[in-house]
This record gives C-alpha cells, sequence and structure tokens, in this order.
C-alpha cells in the first residue's frame, strides 16, 4: 500500500510540485497533492504546516550550508572572502541534476505574489543570519552587514542564472562570477575616487 511506502515528506514534495506547475498553485489543494501519491491529508499535515511550506522546506538545510562555508573559511580571512567560502558551500547543495527542479519551482513561485515575498524574505533572513555569523568571528558590525547582503545578492543573482534554459555553468562557477563581478565594480570605484 502506497501509505507505508518511505519518503512521504519528499513523495509529497515531487507531488505538490507537479501538481503546482501543471494546475496552479492556487488551484491544488493539500488533499490533492496527499491524494495523488496514495496518502491522506492528515498525513500531509504531519509534515507541512500548509501547502507553502511544501516550496520551502529545507531552508534550514540552505542556510546550514551558509554557515558551514563560514565556520570553514580561514580564521584571518577578511569578510567577503568568507561570503565566498560561503556561497562555495552552499553551491554545492545545488548540483546539476537539480537544475530542472529548481527551474521549475522557481517558475511556481514567480507566478504568485505571496510566494515571491516568502522567497524574498528567505533571502533577507539569509543575510541576517549570515551578518550573525561574521559577527561572531569577529567582523565589525557594519562591514558584516555589508559583506552578507553582498552574500545574498551574489547568490540570488547567480542563482538566477544558474535556472536559466541552457545554462551549462554550476552554480558554485556563476556564484565566483557574480562575486568577481562585484569586486571589480568597488575596484573601479574605488579608483575613480581617488583620481584628483
Amino acid at each position: 500500500m502506497a501509505r507505508w511506502e518511505p519518503g512521504a515528506p519528499e513523495r509529497l514534495q515531487k507531488a505538490a510540485l507537479e501538481l503546482f506547475a501543471t494546475r496552479g498553485y492556487e488551484q491544488t489543494t493539500a488533499t490533492e497533492i496527499a491524494q495523488s501519491v496514495g496518502l491522506t491529508e492528515r498525513t500531509f499535515f504531519r509534515y507541512f504546516s500548509d501547502k507553502r511550506e511544501v516550496l520551502f522546506h529545507g531552508q534550514d538545510a540552505f542556510v546550514q550550508a551558509f554557515l558551514t562555508g563560514v565556520d570553514t573559511a580561514p580564521p584571518d580571512a577578511p569578510p567577503l572572502e568568507i561570503v565566498a567560502c560561503a556561497l562555495q558551500s552552499a553551491a554545492s547543495s545545488f548540483p546539476d541534476e537539480r537544475r530542472p527542479h529548481s527551474r521549475t519551482r522557481q517558475s511556481v513561485i514567480e507566478q504568485n505574489p505571496a510566494l515571491r515575498e516568502r522567497e524574498s524574505h528567505k533571502l533577507a533572513g539569509l543575510s541576517t543570519t549570515l551578518a550573525d555569523a561574521l559577527r561572531a568571528r569577529g567582523v565589525e558590525d557594519l562591514a558584516a552587514t555589508l559583506a552578507a547582503e553582498s552574500g545574498a545578492t551574489v547568490f540570488g543573482i547567480a542563482f538566477t542564472r544558474w535556472i536559466r534554459e541552457g545554462e551549462q555553468r554550476s552554480l558554485a562557477d556563476l556564484c565566483a562570477d557574480v562575486l568577481r563581478e562585484l569586486l571589480i565594480l568597488a575596484a573601479q570605484a574605488t579608483a575613480a575616487r581617488s583620481i584628483p
């Protein structure tokens, strides 16, 4: 019987994403998601507080991947180097075989204002957590905030590029490219200001 198969949360997530993509987020109910994999609505709510959470399940692991990068950065690394380590660590959680799933998920999110707001809140929360981790390493408050906000922005831009149709580069490579561009822009601004 399907009810006793292992991996209920993963099966529910997969089914939900397929239903959201084909029928629409608003038109899909938690009951329909559960029934599509042979489970009950009660089982659905054992794992997820509402259907929105199916799309955002795993947030803790997402943030932890960044924090692992912060923890493994060299002790004397400057703030943006620490952020680079965090970005590389997080990017490793997004192997190429996950790209189609991420594309579909993002497409569902982009079609719903409340889901877009939740996704923005997720990145804002990431910035706050990163800044706190940088401060815990002794980085001054303003530098920690700027580096963390920059890191979240770099990740968001790189992720958007990674899920584009036809994109072949890894998320790690894209994060490195976007961060490099940010550093070039900052260096250019510094050079321009130093010209008398």
